[in-house]
Parts: C-alpha cells; structure tokens; sequence
C-alpha cells in the first residue's frame, strides 16, 4: 500500500514540475519577443530559442501547453508578442503564422525527441530544423496572404532576414538540450 502511494507522488511531482517549467517556457517566450531587433514586418526576437526549448526539453504535451499558454496570454490583451503587441487580431496579421507555428513546432520537436531518448548534438539538431521550418512556413505563407506579397517576396522579408539568428538559436538550444534535462 505504501509503495503505490508513493509512485503516485513520483509521478504526481513530475507532472507538477513539467506544469511549472511549462509556464515558464510560456514567460520566456513572451520576454523572448521584447528582446527583437526590427529589420521589417517580421522583427528578429528570440522566441524561436524559447520555442526549441519548450519542445526539447517537455516534450510534445508540455511543450506545446507552454506555447498555447503563451498564445492565450496575448489573445488576452497581455502584451507578450513581438514589439508588445497583444489580442486575438495578432493571430490574423503579418506575424500570426509564425505564432501558430510555435505550437506546431513545440509539438513535433517534443514528439521526436520523445522518440529517442539521448538523441544527441545531431538528432536535436535535426529537430529544431524540423521545428523551424514548420514556423516558417505557416508565418511565410500568412505573412505572405496578409502583406499581400509574392512567395518569393515573402521569403526574402520573411524567412531569408531571420535564417542565420535562428540556425544560432538551433545550436544554443541544442547545447543546453543535450547537456540538461528535466
């Protein structure tokens, strides 16, 4: 009797500690988008770090619930995204593909990562690839519906400007990934 007591507090305080590191990655990447240097319609932040984080480390359910936390704190009227803009409009705008793609990304890099346990330098890697390209897709082609641009243009304003920052945000997040885990 004592014994399952005593896993259900096991398991109860892993669950607890991933809600809490979730709610933190959910306040990174809201500070992670007032650190931004603007170049365009779509300002470099370090949400992306935050986002690479959030997967890797909590995996696909709290990952993804740190990024859905931080999209309801903005759809609040909190001014957690880039450049302190906030509301439900955000996500209908030049930037909210790459929002939404916050969530798909988490997702999958925790669903991988999930996958292989000790993946290593090049599989974390390979991950936040993974992740990022999904973000940029879904914030070229929204920026690219919104901005009312060419494919091509939106590339150049929206992905081309943000690929060397976020490769270094790649090997950041996948040195503390491989060195640190909850």
């Amino acid at each position: 009797m004592y014994s399952d007591e005593s896993e259900t507090n096991i398991i109860g305080s892993s669950e607890i500690k991933k809600m809490v590191f979730a709610s933190l990655f959910a306040a990174m990447t809201a500070i992670g988008a007032y650190m931004k240097i603007p170049i365009g319609p779509v300002p470099i932040t370090f949400q992306v770090l935050f986002v690479f984080l959030a997967g890797s480390i909590l995996g696909k359910k709290w990952g993804t619930l740190s990024m859905i936390v931080y999209i309801l704190l903005g759809v609040a009227g909190l001014p957690v995204f880039a450049g302190g803009a906030s509301g439900i409009g955000v996500l209908f705008g030049p930037t909210g593909g790459y929002i939404i793609g916050f969530v798909i990304a988490a997702f999958v890099i925790g669903l991988l990562t999930e996958r292989v346990k000790s993946a290593g330098l090049v599989l974390n890697s390979l991950y936040m690839v993974i992740g990022l390209i999904i973000i940029y897709t879904l914030g070229a082609t929204q920026l690219m519906i919104e901005a009312q641009l060419e494919p091509i243009e939106a590339i150049m304003s929206g992905v081309a400007p943000f690929v060397i920052g976020d490769l270094i945000s790649i090997l950041i997040a996948t040195y503390i990934t491989t060195k640190h885990e909850l």
